[in-house]
């Protein structure tokens, strides 16, 4: 996609997702975006850009990394039911609860016992919050090994970006296909509910961007009028003297 179509349309999009964020302000209507995927897929760009259009008085970023050793001895749940949306904000979480079946028992943090019995878990942890009408989307961003290779090389060579390029980012590649089953499992076993995945081919930034965006609005403006509401009579009438 060349540059100047991408952020024609990406400011297109940034501007109805301010407009779904006031309509979802004003009648109290809360959504969850969930971002999983590769490490260097994207997901803080997406981030980035999400903050760049919308209120942050009513916009949470929760970037989760590994529990507290007070979450560890706490319901493994816990620590995602503290950061639900309250009415009319949106929460986006980079990584998520996703992590109990992805990293945790790849990294033998978690049994596969407590794994696979936390699939249930999330699924009935997804269903309350949307019974509730939380609307959540939820994204995976996929590339290629050759991809990320490129994007870990550029972070290396840019002083600015060095520091988000660890040890582990690197370790982690030699279990590519480990993750890489895990991540087929989670959308198998985790799209058929209430809040099923959404794919998105990241090895275009520009175009995950794009995808991210349309299906955010997608999900989270179901039923919603963004036209602004008529003018309270008295206010109006105020202005008219």
């Amino acid at each position: 996609m060349e540059k100047a179509d991408y952020k024609a349309r990406l400011k297109e999009l940034q501007k109805e997702l301010n407009l779904l964020q006031l309509a979802m302000c004003r009648q109290g209507k809360s959504g969850i975006v969930v971002l999983e995927g590769w490490d260097a897929a994207g997901k803080g760009g997406i981030i980035r850009r999400l903050a760049w259009c919308l209120d942050p008085r009513h916009l949470k970023v929760w970037s989760i990394g590994a529990p507290s050793p007070e979450e560890r001895r706490q319901h493994w749940l816990k620590r995602f039911w503290q950061r639900v949306p309250d009415s009319g904000e949106i929460a986006v979480f980079d990584r998520s609860w996703y992590g109990r079946v992805l990293v945790e028992p790849i990294e033998g943090f978690t049994s596969k016992s407590d794994a696979n019995r936390a699939y249930k878990e999330i699924m009935e942890f997804e269903n309350m919050l949307t019974d509730e009408g939380i609307a959540m989307v939820k994204l995976f961003l996929d590339i290629t090994p050759e991809t990320q290779y490129r994007r870990f090389k550029k972070r290396f060579e840019t002083p600015q970006k060095q520091w988000k390029l660890t040890r582990d980012d690197l370790r982690n590649r030699g279990r590519w296909q480990e993750y890489e089953d895990a991540y087929e499992q989670m959308l198998e076993k985790t799209s058929a509910g209430c809040a099923p995945w959404v794919r998105i081919d990241a090895n275009s930034k520009r175009e995950a961007r794009l995808a991210a965006f349309e299906a955010i609005l997608k999900t989270l403006g179901g039923g919603i009028d963004t036209a602004p509401p008529p003018a309270d009579p008295e206010i109006a009438a105020f202005f008219e003297h």
